[in-house]
């Protein structure tokens, strides 16, 4: 059985900075569009489109392969958002025991677990026993291909 892995790093957000590059207006199929203007739609700045509460929110680097099956790779990074309430098969960053982790949260019955999205990796139940404490949920995964 493989240990679950833990967040590799933490960052803070901050909204001082804009990097707005052109938002094509038609799709892409099996091509990229022409160049042209007339196709650009407007301008797109991935903090406005990926942080809704900029106070609240952070990222991580995530570290190990426990999340694969929920498109979450070594070395992503995640948009965190702690203002949203964390609930039944979210994604969230938890503390368990003093080691930050990525997991999906199931609430089902009174039973409460974070599971991996690997196989390889047990879910691990939550009880009153277990210190554990949820940073926040996670609303977007940036990986490169």
């Amino acid at each position: 059985m493989k240990l679950s892995p833990t967040i590799a790093a933490v960052y803070g957000f901050d909204r001082r900075t804009e990097l707005k590059r052109p938002l094509f207006a038609c799709g892409v199929s099996a091509g990229f569009p022409s160049p042209a203007e007339d196709y650009i739609k407007g301008r797109l700045d991935l903090n406005e489109l990926m942080v809704q509460h900029p106070a609240a929110t952070f990222f991580v680097r995530v570290a190990g392969d426990s999340m694969l099956g929920a498109g979450i790779h070594h070395d992503d990074i995640l948009v965190v958002d702690r203002s949203l309430e964390p609930g039944h098969n979210k994604v969230v960053i938890a503390v368990v025991n003093g080691e930050m982790t990525v997991k999906r949260l199931f609430q089902q019955n009174g039973v409460v677990r974070l599971l991996a999205e690997n196989p390889d990796y047990p879910p691990l139940e939550l009880t009153e026993e277990t210190a554990c404490e949820i940073w926040g949920v996670v609303t977007f995964v940036v990986h490169s291909l």
